[in-house]
């Protein structure tokens, strides 16, 4: 298939940390719409239309689709199209993916094992960024890192990351990295949207300190930042879909329910949907060198992108953006 051959052009890309690596503003992810949600036909439309856009980066983790490892399997069906030098393949390990005391974690064997059989489902001989999906308490994070540097060592990876390590548990990260001279922490992938903030004080000022890469996961607050759930939740959507919607419902609370009316509002005046108002007022930090999204449907994309093509933030928006949040 040919891709538009102009698709480079539109695209911003940002350097992560200071490795060479750099990844596009806006990348996709695997996580719930692909795998389960949409099937093979759809969700090949869904990568096809990203990559036309300059989305050069896709994520997945050993347990994401239904049953876990679905969605890595229908990309690596998929990407036997695309131009693999050009597209940088994330995936992690570190939440539950089989029974029995070795399915989840940050021990070795789970880790090397989930990333072994990701290569396998993707039909790869390696993925550009593996990461530990979270950090596991119960093992020392020596051998959790140790296992990742053991995986870029044998080829199966470039790059290292780590996901859901925040603050002291980032920096021991980073340190142990470098104590040992293993391969460093080229990035961090955190839950962060306007609605839940956490990682401005906990990540993004280490990332700046020692050079560490940003992705934020689900900065549309799982649809909710798009306006999907602001006059109730759709029946086609994730979370009216059953078996998919119960955590997504959970957290449709009505506070963060009316914090988004307000905000779209802010974004009618600035002329954009509050999908693209969201992901440039997250972008407008330089630190975020990316932001992961969802889509089950080619149009989201379309529109997302848009959002590079937003107007700058005035002092009294940003202003009033914050009362909001604050509120």
């Amino acid at each position: 298939m040919g891709f538009n051959e102009k698709r480079y052009e539109s695209m911003q890309y940002r350097r992560c940390g200071k490795s060479g690596l750099t990844l596009p503003v806006i990348s996709l992810g695997g996580w719930q719409a692909i795998g389960s949600y949409r099937d093979d036909s759809t969700s090949k439309m869904i990568f096809f239309a990203a990559f036309d856009q300059g989305i050069t980066h896709f994520d997945f983790a050993n347990n994401y689709g239904r049953p876990g490892g679905a969605s890595e399997e229908l990309f690596g069906r998929i990407l036997k199209e695309m131009p693999r030098n050009e597209v940088v393949i994330s995936s992690k390990a570190g939440y539950r993916m089989w029974p029995g005391p070795y399915g989840d974690g940050g021990g070795r064997k789970y880790i090397i094992e989930s990333c072994n059989d990701s290569l396998r489902r993707l039909g790869v001989d390696h993925v550009d960024i593996f990461y530990s999906h979270r950090f596991d308490a119960s093992v020392e994070m020596e051998e959790t890192l140790r296992a990742l540097e053991d995986i870029v060592q044998q080829g199966k990876a470039i790059y290292i990351g780590v996901s859901n390590y925040y603050s002291e548990n980032f920096q021991k990260a980073i340190d142990l990295m470098r104590r040992h001279d293993w391969h460093p922490i080229t990035i961090n992938q955190p839950y962060y949207n306007m609605l839940s903030r956490r990682a401005e004080e906990t990540i993004l000022p280490i990332a700046e300190t020692e050079g560490v890469g940003v992705i934020a996961f689900c900065p549309l607050a799982q649809g909710l930042l798009a306006g999907r759930y602001l006059d109730g939740i759709p029946r086609d959507s994730r979370a009216g879909v059953e078996d998919m919607g119960g955590w997504l419902r959970s957290t449709l609370d009505e506070a963060s329910i009316s914090k988004a009316r307000k905000l779209n509002e802010i974004a009618k005046k600035r002329g954009e949907s509050l999908a693209q108002m969201t992901l440039a007022w997250t972008l407008r930090d330089q630190r975020v060198t990316s932001l992961l999204i969802g889509a089950s449907r080619v149009e989201q994309i379309l529109e997302n992108v848009k959002c590079l093509k937003s107007a700058a933030f005035g002092e009294a928006e940003m202003r009033e953006i914050e009362g909001v949040l604050k509120g």
